[in-house]
């Protein structure tokens, strides 16, 4: 079977989310897929170079083009229903898309939805990024595709009754978690990391995008109330993750908070720096306040970290038991489990266990082999 894959996703070089999701599952895919064929749809005016091998694979290849794809191929696509994407390659029998991008094809489509969070916090997204789901219309590209991949049950709940997606075109296919997210020795090479993002001794740590839907502002609050009830507890926060919009709301709480001292923002991790990052930290907290699948949480505790996350969306479904679940708006609820969590060893060490287990059902493996079978029932 010949198989077309949009990598747009990636010409911008970021690693949020669903950069993350396309690189590991794709990975995985072309080796599980050997007797397959597939045909990768790159295009982009000015384009990030790929740092992966995928090229030197005999069975993948891949089509570069330099439309601009904001004023030419997204329109023509929209408008016109232009230019087929399989036809650009030169015939596919399916095409899978891990974004809800707009493209056209003559074969069938698979795509990925990762959260509907656009639908239900508008306001946490700009007003250009507003405008351009309103251009790509994500409720008409999950009609026109002939299967969904839903990364958490969560999701496809949101695409049956925000979208009125048919149950049976979706299909549920948790995400993974890296194998390199692990516990470490890393005495070596703690002064390096620690100087590197400016960690202190103790820290509780955040990792993801600084911006208002992960509820970080909350966390600020939360921490100040941690403090000052718990003065023998003096964890900073770290707050890890490159910024995002209207990040600057979250940099002002905390210069104005009472401990502004022990605040810290690390900016943008490196990749390989994450697991390190995770193994400092002596609890991990995620209050987001709405997420398709959340990977952040399940690395903490594929590390060994106490972690905290939200009771909102998809986190109890995906981390059920591995992690302690708060209400993220209430934010003496987040303080008094923060305290909870470094005072009590017997729910710390519980934590620790049942999120070693937890984070080791979800494998980049496993998605891939549920996406390729989706893939060849969908064609």
């Amino acid at each position: 079977m010949i198989i077309g894959i949009d990598i747009r996703v990636l010409t911008r070089g970021a690693r949020t989310g669903i950069e993350e999701y396309t690189i590991n599952l794709l990975s995985r895919l072309f080796l599980l897929g050997r007797e397959h064929q597939f045909k990768l749809f790159y295009n982009a005016f000015s384009q990030q170079p790929l740092e992966f091998n995928w090229e030197e694979l005999p069975n993948v290849k891949i089509y570069r083009f330099h439309f601009p794809n904001r004023f030419v191929f997204d329109p023509l696509a929209k408008f016109f229903r232009m230019p087929k994407i399989d036809a650009l390659l030169g015939g596919v029998d399916i095409f899978f898309s891990s974004h809800f991008l707009l493209g056209e094809t003559n074969c069938p489509k698979i795509l990925t939805f990762h959260d509907l969070s656009f639908e239900y916090f508008p306001e946490f997204f700009s007003a250009q990024k507003r405008l351009w789901h309103s251009f790509v219309n994500p409720r008409q590209r999950a009609r026109e595709a002939r299967g969904i991949i839903a990364v958490s049950g969560s999701t496809k709940n949101d695409l049956i009754d925000l979208y009125g997606i048919e149950e049976r075109k979706i299909k549920t296919i948790y995400s993974g978690v890296a194998e390199n997210f692990q516990r470490l020795e890393i005495k070596d090479g703690e002064l390096e990391i620690r100087k590197k993002y400016g960690l202190p001794p103790k820290f509780i740590l955040y990792f993801g995008t600084i911006e208002p839907r992960k509820n970080l502002e909350g966390l600020i609050g939360a921490y100040e109330i941690f403090r000052r009830k718990n003065p023998d507890l003096n964890h900073a926060l770290v707050l890890a993750g490159a910024p995002g919009w209207l990040c600057q709301k979250i940099f002002s709480a905390a210069s104005r908070s009472t401990f502004k001292k022990d605040i810290v923002f690390t900016g943008f991790v490196e990749p390989q720096d994450k697991s390190a990052l995770y193994n400092l930290a002596s609890l991990f907290v995620f209050p987001s306040l709405f997420e398709g699948f959340g990977f952040p949480p399940l690395e903490a505790m594929a590390c060994g970290v106490p972690t905290i996350a939200s009771f909102t969306s998809s986190f109890p479904e995906v981390i059920d038991d591995g992690a302690l679940l708060v209400d993220p708006y209430n934010l003496g609820e987040l303080a008094w489990a923060m305290a909870e969590v470094l005072r009590d060893e017997n729910l710390r060490e519980d934590l620790i266990f049942k999120g070693f287990g937890r984070a080791r059902n979800f494998s980049w493996d496993k998605c891939a082999r549920e996406t390729l079978e989706f893939l060849i029932s969908n064609s």
